[in-house]
């Protein structure tokens, strides 16, 4: 309990993430657009949109997570991770992170800007750090958005 506690107190808005190679992302979103579930050698992988009121991002489940979390789904992301996953950045659970629903339907959302679509560089004055170099586009690539 007190595990969960400390990282509800960590929460990060979409805005604000940016590539790891670790486990730190604590945030809440609601799932937009689900993509089809693909079989990823032996685990079920599914791609989703998902967002907060401040940018989207592509969302990865992996496993039961493709059956379980649907759009409309408002999902707590614990110890999560982004990173490349198949040349695409992903938000993701990992093997050390949670992803659980808490609600449905009603949050406040934007589609822009889609913090899968900027390309990311080092950070010259701290290597271990990303900074936004582009924009690649300031919406989904893989889900268009509605008109």
């Amino acid at each position: 309990m007190e595990r969960l506690l400390s990282s509800m107190e960590n929460m990060v808005h979409l805005k604000d993430i940016v590539p790891a190679a670790t486990n730190t992302v604590n945030t809440q979103f609601i799932v937009l657009e689900k993509g089809s579930i693909t079989q990823d050698g032996k685990e079920m992988t599914c791609l989703a949109l998902v967002a907060d009121e401040t940018a989207s991002v592509h969302f990865q489940m992996w496993g039961s997570e493709c059956e379980a979390f649907e759009p409309g789904d408002i999902l707590r992301l614990s110890n999560g991770i982004f990173s490349f996953h198949k040349n695409s950045l992903v938000l993701r659970a990992g093997k050390k992170g949670n992803a659980e629903k808490v609600g449905e339907f009603t949050m406040l959302f934007v589609e822009t800007p889609n913090m899968s679509e900027i390309r990311w560089a080092r950070d010259p004055r701290n290597p271990k750090k990303f900074v936004q170099e582009a924009v690649l586009s300031p919406h989904s690539r893989i889900f268009a958005p509605s008109q």
